[in-house]
């Protein structure tokens, strides 16, 4: 799908939509529990559908309400049969699900789509096979797994992905003894794990952490309180508040929680930062303009937060520079690479380092067609350039944003965007 996005000026409220990361989590836990739990979430994306799907493959009952899903915790040894995991182009589903199911000793055949067989599995892979998972080769088509991985010692580099500790830590209490979980490397996106260990603890699974080092007790029991709730999301609101800080009128973003754990809340400080006008209140968060001036930022655990921050730095007078951001090439597109293209595409001087992007802001952006590259992620952020364009932007691939946001263009329209479809 292709949209052609008019300059406009946005002003007014949205309400955030629910953390993508804490409802994959919160449907883990919930179909790992003693009993049936109310996971409250009043919305869905393709990833969200992605890991609810895997789970009733794997035999939970999932349904799903108005504003949330009703899940039936499931067995725990399957029928002897291969089930059949649609994982879609989740990065999160499929490196979450791999060592569940080698804790559970299932049968099971991914379907991973799009650019997914080809990020990087490594050292989740050998960790996993090297304690009794039988696993095809890494990039396969459909992917199988089988075995039943084993307690014991585990050792996982944080500088790849933090999805393969959170995985890991899903399982290791399922095994029937004790496990340790050293990890090395520099502690990239460290937030997420953090998300992990927060909603195992509110199913009452602990896992230590000390020195670097998770301790895990084995034959632990996820239990339900019956009911969860999955807070507002950071990274999605970024394009909002990010939208505030470039545009001529002022946004605001609500349902969010400014004592989450989720990494993303950092857009405040860096918004802040550059010279916008940050305000909260409760659990609203108003941005408007002001002058904008270039900042140095370390995305080492605020990687999705790159697109929209580039969108910032694009226009605030001096120099931007983002570093530690390299774990972006192997994103559901190269994210440097396409953040470049399109950012140049519509008059930004931006330049790729091999971590990062230097970007030299220029007073206004120009206009014209961009591609989405089949990232969500892209696409936004080239949404909200577009609003202040001298020039409509045409966005192809636009469809892109149903994979954690499928009601991103209506928002826009609702604070005063101008988007035509099928441009």
């Amino acid at each position: 799908m292709d949209v052609k996005i008019f300059p406009a000026r946005l002003n007014g409220a949205v309400d955030a939509i629910p953390s993508k990361s804490q409802a994959h989590r919160a449907l883990i836990c919930a179909a790992l529990a003693d009993k049936p739990t109310r996971v409250e979430c009043n919305g869905e994306s393709e990833d969200i559908l992605a890991t609810a799907a895997c789970l009733s493959a794997l035999g939970a009952g999932i349904e799903r309400e108005t504003c949330a899903y009703i899940v039936r915790p499931l067995k725990r040894e399957g029928d002897g049969g291969i089930a059949t995991l649609h994982c879609g182009e989740s990065g999160s589903t499929f490196r979450f699900m791999l060592p569940i199911v080698g804790a559970l000793g299932r049968k099971v055949c991914f379907t991973p789509k799009g650019r997914l067989p080809e990020r990087p599995l490594s050292p989740l892979y050998e960790e996993l096979v090297s304690h009794g998972a039988e696993l095809s080769p890494q990039g396969s088509v459909p992917f199988y797994a089988a075995g039943q991985l084993t307690p014991g010692r585990y050792s996982l580099d944080t500088g790849v992905s933090s999805q393969f500790i959170s995985g890991l830590l899903f399982a290791l209490p399922l095994l029937d003894g004790d496990s340790k979980l050293v990890l090395t490397g520099s502690m990239e996106s460290f937030p997420y794990v953090e998300l992990t260990v927060a909603m195992l603890k509110e199913f009452g699974v602990k896992a230590e952490f000390d020195g670097g080092v998770f301790s895990i007790s084995g034959g632990q029991m996820y239990r339900s309180s019956g009911v969860v709730r999955v807070e507002g999301d950071w990274s999605n609101a970024a394009f909002w508040l990010g939208a505030g800080a470039i545009g001529s009128g002022s946004v605001t973003c609500s349902g969010l929680n400014l004592q989450s754990r989720q990494g993303d809340r950092a857009i405040l400080d860096l918004l802040a930062k550059f010279g916008a006008q940050v305000e909260t209140n409760g659990s609203a968060v108003t941005v408007s303009g002001g002058k904008l001036r270039g900042i140095e930022i370390n995305a080492r655990d605020i990687p999705d937060l790159v697109p929209i921050l580039a969108v910032i730095a694009a226009v605030a007078e001096g120099t931007t520079v983002i570093r530690n951001a390299g774990r972006l090439r192997t994103k559901e597109s190269d994210r440097l690479a396409a953040v470049s293209a399109v950012l140049r595409a519509l008059g930004a001087d931006v330049n790729e380092t091999e971590d990062g992007l230097v970007l030299h802001g220029r007073a206004a952006f120009s206009g014209g067609e961009v591609m989405s590259y089949g990232d969500h992620r892209i696409a936004m952020s080239a949404a909200i350039a577009a609003t202040v364009c001298a020039e409509p932007v045409v966005i192809h691939g636009a469809e892109a944003v149903n994979k954690s946001y499928p009601g991103f263009f209506d928002d826009l329209r609702l604070l005063g965007g101008s988007v035509l479809d099928n441009a």
